[in-house]
């Protein structure tokens, strides 16, 4: 039998370990210190802001009182239809796109796909105004209807990541073998079927890549809320904690409770389908 041979890590990967540790720190300790300091009285965090919730520093009085003074639930559904629709839209419409980019010539191809990279240049921030008077032309912004204000944020942010979301999927469809589509269209299938029976399923792990980021910037979009969402019944999570610590000013008891009923959602997602993310990055890379 041959002896198992012990794998020697060399001092770049120590320091390359070392450093994405250093990184990771970096990366979680505010997010437990955003926790910790929830479960505190306002008049203790300054003082103890580094010292954990025990005995006499544990409170629930900030998530009492943000619960009691704003309908959190009403907003986490808001804020669930609004980021389900946008990354449900947004994966169908750029597969199709995709998929039509990839596989078929037709005229101005290259300047259409041009337009698409452009499209990823250009922040929301430019924007808000013309779509906004776009939406405003509409009748579906700043109105009544719960369902048509949730829709006026939604396309805003649907157009903002289709972009992202078609050069995504071109870049996986083009490492396709093309020879699996023309046996289905030898099969009978017509280009709908080859694309749902075909293409979709060899490609999910780059479609629910695309599907989760989308999901998470539409959760966490503020900006868009904050010109389309007034009515308080009508706001979304994000929107809705921003009005509660703008009243309550330097509350940082609430104003950490209200971060972190924001955050910590949005940190289940991830670890729950980084699997998914991790893979369809990665595949990407490999493919594309």
């Amino acid at each position: 039998m041959k002896a198992k041979t012990k794998k020697h890590v060399s001092p770049g990967m120590i320091v390359i370990y070392a450093i994405l540790i250093f990184w990771a720190l970096t990366t979680i300790y505010p997010i437990f210190w955003i926790i910790i300091n929830s479960f505190k009285a306002k008049n203790e965090i300054l003082a103890n802001s580094f010292s954990l919730p025990l005995g006499d520093l544990f409170t629930t009085s900030n998530y009492k009182t943000a619960f009691e003074r704003l309908n959190i639930f009403s907003a986490y559904r808001n804020s669930i239809i609004i980021s389900c629709t946008v990354a449900l839209v947004v994966v169908l419409l750029a597969g199709l796109a995709s998929f039509a980019i990839v596989r078929y010539s037709f005229r101005l191809k290259k300047f259409v796909y041009s337009l698409i990279i452009a499209g990823m240049m250009f922040p929301v921030f430019s924007t808000i105004i013309p779509v906004f008077r776009m939406l405003n032309t509409l009748h579906i912004a700043n109105t009544n209807n719960l369902w048509l204000s949730l829709l006026s944020v939604a396309l805003p942010q649907i157009a903002g990541n289709l972009s992202f979301a078609i050069v995504v999927l071109s870049g996986y469809i083009k490492s396709l073998p093309i020879e699996l589509e023309e046996a289905a269209y030898m099969e009978g299938c017509n280009a709908y079927q080859i694309f749902f029976k075909v293409v979709m399923p060899l490609t999910k792990p780059s479609f629910a890549t695309v599907a989760i980021f989308s999901f998470l910037w539409s959760y966490n979009d503020l900006f868009t809320q904050m010109f389309l969402l007034r009515l308080p019944e009508q706001r979304a999570i994000t929107r809705l904690l921003n009005e509660l610590t703008a009243m309550e000013g330097t509350n940082y008891g609430l104003m950490a409770a209200a971060v972190a009923l924001v955050v910590i959602p949005v940190i289940i997602v991830y670890i729950i389908l980084q699997k998914h993310i991790i893979k369809g990055m990665t595949a990407g890379a490999i493919k594309g």
